[in-house]
C-alpha cells in the first residue's frame, strides 16, 4: 500500500520492526540528525511523521530568510524543508510520513500506527525532534464565541500554502514575536490586509527593529492590549480589546500566535523525565534523556528558536549519538542544574565529556523581567551580568564544568516590570 498523500512516503510494507535510528520528526532538526548518522555510515536511519509531507514547520512558511548557514543561499521555507529532505534521502535516509508514533518505550522501542495498523519499531538509538506548537485561544483564556475565522500562525500558513484558501480578509494579530511577524508576510502574500497587531506588554516581544514592519505595511500595533473577547456567531464579526486601546475592530478573523509549547505528547505517558519549566524532556549537554537510548533536539527542548538554529543542534546532538553508537560517550552521572527566578533551561543535567552539542546554558524568563543573573558552581559565581529580558529571547550563560558538586542558576530580580 502506498501513501497518496505524500510522494515521499515508502510503501507501508517496508515500515520496518528494526533500525539502528529511529527518529521521530521531519523538521530540521529531525532531518539533521538523520543526514549526518546515515553519511557517517550507520546501518538503518528511518525518520518517522505524522505529517503527509516531511520538512517539518518551513514547508508552511512561503518567504524567506531561510537556508544561509545549511545552503549557503537565501530561501523561501517550502524550497528550504524540500533541500533538507532531499539531501536527507540522498545520505540513505528513510523517510516515513502519515505514521503517529503512539507510545516510547525501553529498549528503545517506539509504538507507532498508521494505514497500515499497529506495529512496533526496536532501535538502538532513538532520537526525539517533534519541535513545538503554538498557545490555543483557550489556553490563553479569550473570551467570547467560538466562531470559524481563529487561528494559529501554523494553521494560517497550512490553509494558505497547502490547500490554498484565503480564511479571512482583515484579521487582527495577536502577538509580536517572531513567529507574527511572519503572520505578518503570509497575509502579504496572500493578499490578506490585518487591520491591527496587538501586543499586551509595552513592547514588541521580537526584538526593536521588527517593530518597523506593520509600521512600514501601515498596520496599527497597539501595545498594551489585549484581545478581551471574539465575536460572531458562524464566522468572526468583531474583535474586542481591552488595555490602553480598548475597542471594538470590525476584523473578520483572529490570528493567535505565539507563546510555543514543545510538541511533548508522547512525555507524560512515557519512562522519560520532563522538564517542569521548559514542558519538554530534560536533557544533558548531550542531548541525552534520562533513559541514555533516548535523544533530544530542536523545539522539543525549548520553544522556540529558528529553523538553522534547530538544524544546527540536530547535527550536533547526532554527532553525540555517534559516540553513543560507538560506546564512547560518557556515562550520564545525574547531577541536576537547580535554577531559580528561571522559566526554563537547557539542558538540565550535566555529564562528564567533551565537545557537547548543547555547549551553553539556554534560559528564558517567563515574563518581562530585570536583575543579575547567576551561575554558580559549587558556591562561587562563575559567570554572571546584569539582566533585562523579554519572554521567548534567547538568554544564555558559559556550560559549566563538569565534575561540580553542585550548579545554580539564578534571576535575583531588582523588578519584574509590567506591561
Amino acid at each position: 500500500m502506498v501513501y497518496s498523500a505524500s510522494r515521499w512516503c515508502p510503501k507501508m510494507a517496508d515500515l520496518p520492526q528494526n533500525a539502528a535510528v529511529v527518529i521521530v520528526g521531519s523538521g530540521p532538526a529531525g532531518l539533521a540528525a538523520a543526514t549526518l548518522l546515515a553519511e557517517a555510515g550507520v546501518g538503518s536511519v528511518i525518520v518517522l511523521d505524522r505529517a503527509a509531507t516531511p520538512g517539518g514547520v518551513p514547508r508552511h512558511c512561503a518567504h524567506s530568510p531561510y537556508g544561509l548557514r545549511e545552503f549557503r543561499r537565501l530561501m523561501t521555507g517550502p524550497a528550504y524543508a524540500r533541500a533538507l529532505v532531499a539531501r536527507a534521502k540522498a545520505a540513505g535516509v528513510t523517510i516515513h510520513t502519515g505514521v503517529n508514533v503512539t507510545q516510547l518505550l525501553p529498549g528503545p522501542e517506539v509504538a507507532v500506527t498508521s494505514d497500515a495498523g499497529p506495529s512496533r519499531i526496536a532501535a538502538r538509538l532513538v532520537m526525539l525532534a517533534t519541535g513545538a506548537r503554538e498557545s490555543t485561544r483557550a489556553q490563553r483564556m479569550i473570551g467570547g464565541t467560538k466562531p470559524a475565522g481563529v487561528l494559529s500562525t501554523g494553521a494560517l500558513q497550512a490553509l494558505i500554502h497547502e490547500d490554498g484558501l484565503i480564511p479571512f480578509r482583515r484579521p487582527v494579530i495577536l502577538g509580536t514575536e517572531l513567529v507574527s511577524f511572519s503572520a505578518i508576510l503570509t497575509c502579504r502574500l496572500a493578499g490578506i490586509r490585518p487591520i491591527a497587531m496587538i501586543e499586551e506588554t509595552g513592547r514588541t516581544t521580537a526584538r526593536k527593529p521588527s517593530g518597523l514592519l506593520p509600521f512600514a505595511l501601515g498596520i496599527p500595533l497597539l501595545t498594551g492590549t489585549s484581545v478581551a473577547e471574539v465575536e460572531g456567531r458562524d464566522r468572526v464579526t468583531g474583535i474586542r480589546l481591552a488595555g490602553a486601546h480598548a475597542d471594538r475592530l470590525g476584523a473578520d478573523g483572529l490570528i493567535v500566535t505565539g507563546r510555543f509549547r514543545p510538541e511533548a505528547a508522547l512525555l507524560p505517558q512515557s519512562h522519560l523525565v520532563r522538564d517542569p519549566g521548559t514542558g519538554g524532556p530534560e536533557v544533558d549537554q548531550f542531548g541525552r534523556c534520562s533513559d541514555p537510548c533516548y535523544f533530544a533536539s530542536g523545539n522539543l527542548l525549548r520553544p522556540v528558536e529558528t529553523a538553522g538554529w534547530c538544524w544546527a543542534e540536530g547535527r550536533s546532538v547526532g554527532k553525540a549519538m555517534l559516540r553513543a553508537l560507538k560506546g564512547t560517550l560518557a556515562p550520564d552521572l545525574g547531577l541536576r542544574i537547580r535554577s531559580s527566578g528561571v522559566s526554563a533551561l537547557v539542558p538540565q543535567r550535566i555529564a562528564p565529556g567533551t565537545a557537547p552539542p548543547l555547549d551553553r546554558l539556554q534560559i528564558r524568563v517567563a515574563v518581562p523581567s530585570r536583575g543579575r543573573l547567576s551561575l554558580q558552581v559549587d558556591g562561587s559565581e562563575v559567570a554572571g551580568r546584569d539582566l533585562r529580558a523579554l519572554p521567548e529571547r534567547r538568554i544564555v550563560l558559559p556550560l559549566p564544568r563538569p565534575g561540580a558538586l553542585q550548579i545554580d542558576v539564578s534571576l535575583a530580580q531588582d523588578q519584574q516590570e509590567g506591561p
